[in-house]
């Protein structure tokens, strides 16, 4: 295990499928992920011109920058969910990754794994929590498959479905339960987008609440919102240090457990160790 594996997932950001001219603007935004999206950002008459111009973003490979690819697909359980994954699985080129929203159950995320598996396809995959029924499977969705690299936080329309307020407080459950979720599974979990660009305090707030909570990224609404996302979900100096001497202790004791600083490590701590260092070392980069 190494950070060279690990995927940092601090920021993401949408662009339209529909518009093909904002992807490379995006790339360089500076976000950890660019996410091209044919589901609400796109209008329902727009939906197959948007299908049609994702695929020939994808049509030849990209350059291996550390920016992760994605696409959010529309709702699995409507027509333009059904058609974007038949699209998909029938290119020559297919995405490196799909967002699935409105997920209610695992076998939502189990099925759509199962269609890539068929198509003998490498496509990875992320579920967004937005829904009363996937709360309520959040744990269960988090293991559907092994191509699920993380979980995304909705707000927006969860509130909505538990018919309360869009606030913090309103929300920790909800929030708490979708980390927990991922936590188990051991992987990411993305909080939703801050909506208000005039309030940048309150969103540098809020993106340290969540980090504190244990989302590991946000979503980003804006490029000018990601450099601070990105510092909200990067490790301070004396994180790095302490990650680095859990792994040197590990890679000198070859054994489960070690000592640092008189306390007792366990072997699960390793990976959270590399995910320090892999976040540390893309903050550098950027």
């Amino acid at each position: 295990m190494s950070a060279d594996n690990i995927q940092p997932r601090r920021s993401f950001i949408f662009t339209p499928g529909n518009r093909p001219e904002y992807f490379t603007k995006a790339l360089t935004s500076g976000a950890d992920i660019v996410c091209v999206e044919l589901e609400d950002g796109v209008a329902p008459h727009d939906k197959d011109d948007a299908r049609a111009k994702m695929l020939t973003l994808f049509a030849e490979p990209h350059h291996d920058d550390g920016i992760e690819r994605i696409v959010r697909v529309n709702c699995g359980r409507t027509a333009a969910g059904m058609a974007d994954i038949e699209a998909i699985l029938r290119t020559k080129t297919p995405v490196p990754s799909v967002m699935l929203p409105k997920i209610k159950a695992p076998e939502e995320v189990r099925g759509i794994a199962e269609a890539f598996d068929e198509y003998g396809l490498e496509t990875r995959i992320q579920a967004i929590i937005e829904t009363n029924e996937g709360l309520e499977a959040a744990y269960e969705i988090a293991q559907a498959t092994p191509r699920l690299d993380a979980l995304l936080f909705g707000a927006v329309d969860l509130a909505a479905e538990l018919r309360c307020a869009n606030t913090w407080e309103a929300m920790l459950y909800a929030r708490s339960r979708t980390v927990h979720a991922g936590a188990a599974a051991g992987i990411d979990v993305i909080d939703v987008p801050w909506l208000d660009l005039e309030d940048g305090d309150g969103m540098r707030r809020e993106a340290g609440a969540s980090a504190a909570l244990g989302f590991t990224g946000k979503g980003a609404i804006h490029p000018k919102q990601v450099a601070d996302i990105n510092q909200a979900f990067s490790p301070d100096p004396d994180a790095v240090a302490y990650a680095r001497k859990v792994i040197d202790a590990f890679e000198q004791a070859n054994t489960g457990v070690v000592v640092v600083d008189g306390k007792l490590i366990e072997l699960p701590v390793l990976r959270t160790m590399h995910r320090i260092l892999a976040r540390a070392e893309r903050a550098t980069d950027a």
